[in-house]
């Protein structure tokens, strides 16, 4: 099948190579790619979201859970905003570290992915995250996508046979540069070589393999950075990768000797040697979209989240793979830094790996997707405790968010469980009604609110979006504060109007933050929608007109009655037992390995 796969791409000489066609120069691949995209979805709004694939070498941590909620939190804004919208995610399940792994597990290397890859789909289940495709590198689908995508390379003259020799990481699956290594001494005190990226053992490798023709995209690859400014986000990994391309590029080893490594795709036509894992990988976000076949209206639309670590693959290798085929690079990479505990790297030894299964149980689902969303800065290293989640989920959620929808729908206070009317006189927009100054401020601020946080989400700048909604619903607990409305006469009627008008305002602030809220948290905001008497054709983006009646318009919701009551927004939490000793704990013992390294 294999055999006859490649059949279709190229001839099979008598000798059993491959007849390499004619070397296609990078420059007319790229400018075949830019007349094709302005074609692609015009008539309907598309967008196209990936998390990486995850290597299924251990179990999930942290930092693949934060990448796959933030991936999903652009999926469900674009549903919002009426993008037909795909999210897809999914396990790399090839590889010498795999090989590695399920031998020493005494398993079959597929028994072996199974295994991790349904680990990592129970947790993106009970946390959830909505992808729409879950891709497997071992599936039937995506070998047939690799072959053909390393059978075009190979026609267009970008792969040749040679020799490799040079420093490899096995940990990183990577090929190293000898300005990319450093000295280093092991446990024992030998002396070794360790990649400067990773701090991960090198080796020499000396073999026969098949190589890329990276050298010829570093041109290409500037050209696309310089006319897609936006292409790799936040700018600080911009500049890393613009300082990578200062340097000429090496070519690049794109397979490896099937006696070392057996557990991959097998080269179309040449059984001795196997895919390099990298390149098998990255053909993935193409898989799901139907390479090669009907890939083009989504491709079109790619976007990728990907962690820093793995920045050079996806903005170095990948777009040179994609221009050597004839395909345009993502739209825009989005870089995202790591999670580390109580300051220090997560680690086995100190045993202060995050265990993202137990947190989200410990802290709920939304929970857990609300901070790492609130504290995860894109640009930077974001540091995790239990204690921090604690503090910032009451003090948002529970107390803040949670506090306001229960004062407005309490019956003591909205006794009718209605959502009352609006009185201009009240509240007027010449200002000179019960309102003070700090309360138009509010209307200004929340009315604002929607573009402000579009602005966010976009740039995938989700903590200041909720930074944003947090300090305005600090605003409105400040503005029913400052009235006092259970202070009100109900049996004057003026004072009545009033007290129907503070209500009617908070609680459309309190329908704008939930709409806003619907990608971060969907199970909060879909409660505190459904307290308010909101339908779900009523949460879409369209609907954020905030507080029509102060402009003279009909409000929708003016009378209906409030939903059912089901409890508090959100439980007050406390703090794990032993956290804080588990802290000091962890903090001495990486104080006295940093003395020993």
């Amino acid at each position: 099948m294999r055999t006859l796969f490649c059949f279709l791409t190229r001839s099979y000489k008598a000798d059993g190579g491959w007849k390499q066609s004619a070397f296609l120069s990078p420059h007319s691949m790229q400018r075949r790619v830019r007349c094709r995209r302005s074609d692609v979805c015009k008539e309907e709004r598309s967008y196209y979201i990936t998390t990486p694939i995850f290597y299924v070498n251990a179990s999930p941590h942290l930092g693949h859970l934060y990448s796959a909620i933030l991936a999903d939190c652009m999926h469900r804004y674009k549903l919002l905003r009426g993008f037909k919208s795909r999210f897809a995610t999914g396990t790399d399940e090839h590889g010498l570290k795999i090989q590695q792994a399920a031998n020493a597990a005494g398993e079959a290397p597929l028994t072996f992915c199974t295994g991790v890859s349904q680990r990592f789909r129970q947790l993106f289940g009970s946390c959830n995250v909505s992808f729409t495709d879950y891709i497997r590198t071992t599936e039937e689908r995506h070998r047939r996508s690799v072959e053909h995508f390393w059978c075009t390379l190979y026609d267009k003259g970008f792969i040749y046979k040679g020799n490799y020799e040079g420093w490899y990481s096995m940990p990183d699956e990577s090929f190293l540069t000898p300005a990319q290594v450093a000295d280093a001494v092991d446990a024992s005190g030998q002396a070794i070589k360790v990649s400067l990226e990773s701090g991960h053992k090198v080796e020499w490798l000396k073999e026969e393999n098949y190589m890329f023709r990276l050298s010829a995209f570093r041109t290409p690859l500037l050209d696309w950075l310089h006319k897609n400014p936006g292409a790799i986000q936040p700018e600080r990994f911009l500049q890393d990768v613009l300082q990578w391309l200062q340097d000429d590029l090496p070519d690049l080893s794109v397979s490896r000797q099937r006696s070392r490594l057996q557990w991959g795709i097998p080269v179309p036509g040449d059984s001795e040697h196997t895919i390099y894992v990298w390149l098998d990988a990255l053909v993935n976000y193409l898989t799901v979209v139907g390479y090669p076949d009907n890939h083009n209206h989504w491709w079109s639309v790619a976007r990728h989240i990907v962690g820093k670590d793995i920045l050079k693959f996806h903005a170095i290798y990948w777009p040179s793979f994609l221009l050597g085929v004839g395909l345009p690079p993502p739209q825009s990479i989005h870089v995202h830094s790591h999670w580390t505990v109580n300051g220090t790297k997560m680690s086995k030894s100190l045993g202060n790996v995050v265990d993202p299964f137990e947190r989200s149980q410990a802290f709920t689902t939304d929970g857990l997707r609300y901070f790492l969303l609130r504290q995860g800065v894109p640009d930077s290293d974001c540091d995790y405790a239990d204690h921090k989640v604690t503090n910032v989920l009451n003090t948002e959620l529970a107390d803040s968010l949670g506090g306001l929808l229960n004062r407005c729908t309490a019956p003591a206070l909205n006794l009718t469980q209605t959502y009352p009317p609006f009185c201009p006189l009240f509240f007027p927009i010449e200002r000179d009604g019960r309102a003070v100054p700090e309360d138009y401020h509010l209307l200004g601020t929340v009315r604002n609110l929607p573009t402000l946080v579009e602005r966010h989400y976009e740039s995938l700048h989700v903590y200041k979006a909720l930074e944003a909604i947090a300090s305005c619903v600090r605003q409105t607990n400040g503005f029913v504060q400052r009235h006092t409305p259970w202070k009100l006469n109900r049996m004057d009627s003026g004072d009545q109007r009033w007290l129907d008008t503070i209500i009617h305002v908070t609680l459309e602030c309190l329908r704008i933050y939930g709409t806003l809220l619907q990608p971060v948290v969907p199970r909060v905001a879909d409660k505190l929608l459904s307290r308010l008497g909101v339908r779900a054709d009523e949460r879409k983006w369209s609907d954020l007109d905030f507080l029509p009646s102060y402009s003279g318009k009909d409000c929708r919701f003016q009378g209906r009655t409030l939903g059912p009551d089901t409890g508090v927004l959100f439980n007050r939490l406390e703090n794990p037992t032993g956290d804080e000793q588990k802290t000091k704990k962890i903090k001495k013992q990486a104080i006295i390995s940093r003395q020993f390294t």
